[in-house]
């Protein structure tokens, strides 16, 4: 009996006229949605791969951005799973706060609070998403690797690539500042936009984690001094500039 009424004070709770309202399901429908995002990311992925694909095999600049439409939707896709969860949460917390008499109609509640954020909704935001904002960065440096002219069409404006840009492979850095090795699995900084070795940057957060200090970006001359794990993420562009080369330099042996 008294884990019964456990269970109930854990995934409900009562109303004050007596009727006992369980959240289980809401839980569970929840899962499902975080479940719908991860398919999304899991789909933003494939098509940034898919585009950096097509610009590293001189494809024309239409289909690059048919993949960038396709990310855009993907973004609006998310977005709506987004504000739908937000919605069912702050019902929640709403029915748990105010601990009404009667039983509200749930669906009208969250329909309600999912249109007025669907409301506020503009261009900006898709643009804003995390993996959209990868997807141009890797695009924009794929074309800087690889010696391409970005579309004058681009929605932000990517300059054309000057010639002192558009220098050779061979005499581009592809050497770590941590190892001093050229790198297999290198990772761009968010923040200050430096690359490292995966696992030569992860190591050093590690050990100064466990010191209990923060970790200065291992370039000189950068005054980032707070290196973050979740401000690194792959650079893909660059690891297949660097594949590239290697490559070209295997094949004149």
């Amino acid at each position: 009996m008294l884990l019964k009424e456990k269970s109930a004070q854990t995934n409900g709770f009562k109303m004050p006229g007596g009727a006992t309202i369980s959240f289980n399901c809401v839980d569970s429908s929840l899962s499902s949605l975080k479940n719908c995002q991860s398919y999304i990311n899991t789909g933003m992925d494939i098509a940034t791969r898919v585009a950096l694909d097509l610009v590293e095999s001189f494809n024309n600049v239409e289909e690059v951005n048919s993949m960038e439409n396709v990310m855009l939707e993907y973004a609006a896709m998310d977005r709506e799973l987004d504000h739908y969860m937000r919605a069912i949460e702050e019902t929640v917390s709403q029915m748990k706060r105010d601990k009404p008499e009667n039983i509200p109609d749930l669906q009208y509640l969250v329909k309600e609070k999912f249109t007025a954020l669907e409301s506020k909704n503009s261009d900006a935001d898709l643009q804003r998403n995390e993996k959209y904002i990868y997807f141009k960065d890797q695009l924009k440096e794929m074309r800087k690797q690889f010696c391409l002219q970005s579309d004058n069409n681009d929605n932000e404006g990517i300059e054309q690539i000057d010639e002192d840009i558009a220098v050779t492979q061979s005499q581009m850095n592809f050497i770590c500042p941590i190892t001093q090795m050229e790198m297999k699995k290198p990772v761009r900084n968010k923040v200050c936009g430096h690359t490292y070795e995966e696992d030569a940057i992860l190591k050093i957060i590690q050990t100064r984690k466990q010191q209990k200090k923060k970790v200065r970006c291992p370039k000189i001359g950068c005054s980032h001094a707070d290196v973050k794990r979740s401000d690194l993420v792959p650079d893909e562009a660059l690891k297949r500039a660097i594949d590239s080369q290697n490559k070209q330099s295997w094949s004149t042996l």
